[in-house]
């Protein structure tokens, strides 16, 4: 058996013993753990916000849960899929999952054509446009309390001043309840949506409008084109992006909306959407687990509903 000696002024311990010496780090590494030292305290109160809540949600709705209950409730339980059988064939399941539909469709629809019209109202320079554009906010900062309250006022069938001008000015025999009738309540909720948050498109389609070169339209306006050509072959083809993107968004809020049909109608004739549902189980009937089971159920038709709209209009927009 043979051994190799050591070299002068070497200790065979030492280098057994001696660690490894570190790469040093490149600039891309560097650079990453600095984008996430500065995203982590965000994403923990993401997390804890909007994550943690989410989860806690998603086990109370296969969880049988009343609110006195729910301090013994823990996070994980006897499961079961009672409470989503429960809401699927709950009687008015299905028309109220179609009213929030309409709704939907008609709040983001009504709300993206408003903002187009203020959009292409203010988009020349005019004596007042500044007055003009900070008045068109006004919806959409007002209180959501406030504006309710006044639309409430307006179209009261003794009070109001719209039933006022309908009788004086257009010859209606008997004041119209707006509010409390079935062929007029959604109607006035959708209108009432649209309104609110037009200026909110509004926004977008402007900026966005402001960007298009004015050379494109001197050169269709020398060519003889019409105002509607130029607006179909010039602004609209550069407004469809934004325009798709808005659809997307004011789907999303508004089928997730509750104050605004709250407010007005209390879900009531005919109004009743998705969300003053999941509120009344919550509320009227202390039920904690169907109240969560409602909220996942509307969780899941919307994330259909964005999918169909990706898979069928993503590609055409990009």
């Amino acid at each position: 058996m043979t051994t190799t000696a050591p070299g002068p002024g070497r200790s065979p311990t030492r280098e057994r013993l001696a660690p490894p010496r570190r790469r040093p780090l490149t600039l891309r590494r560097r650079e990453s753990r600095a984008g996430l030292a500065l995203v982590a305290p965000t994403l923990l109160v993401t997390i804890a916000v909007i994550g943690i809540p989410i989860v806690w949600t998603v086990v109370l709705a296969f969880q049988r849960v009343r609110l006195a209950t729910l301090r013994k409730t823990g996070l994980f339980g006897d499961f079961t899929m009672d409470n989503i059988d429960r809401v699927l064939h709950t009687p008015g399941f299905a028309e109220t999952l179609w009213v929030t539909l309409i709704y939907s469709i008609g709040g983001t629809v009504g709300s993206i054509v408003l903002g187009l019209v203020a959009a292409l109202v203010v988009r020349r320079p005019f004596r007042g446009r500044t007055l003009v554009r900070a008045s068109m906010l006004l919806p959409y900062v007002a209180p959501v309390v406030a504006a309710t309250f006044v639309w409430q006022v307006m179209l009261d069938p003794q009070l109001g001043v719209v039933n006022a001008w309908g009788q004086r000015l257009l010859g209606w025999d008997a004041p119209v309840p707006f509010l409390t009738q079935e062929s007029t309540a959604l109607a006035t909720v959708i209108i009432f949506e649209a309104w609110r948050y037009f200026p909110f498109a509004f926004l977008f389609l402007l900026a966005r409008l402001q960007a298009v070169p004015g050379e494109l339209e001197e050169a269709a306006r020398v060519d003889g084109a019409t105002p509607t050509q130029r607006f179909r072959h010039i602004l609209l083809p550069q407004l469809l992006p934004v325009i798709a993107l808005l659809g997307v968004l004011r789907f999303i809020m508004t089928f997730n909306k509750f104050d605004d049909v709250y407010l007005l109608t209390g879900g009531a004739a005919g109004t009743e959407v998705v969300s003053v549902r999941v509120y009344e189980f919550l509320t009227a009937r202390t039920d904690i687990g169907a109240a969560a089971a409602q909220a996942v159920v509307l969780a899941v038709v919307l994330i259909v509903f964005v999918l169909i709209y990706l898979r069928f209009f993503g590609r055409r927009v990009s």
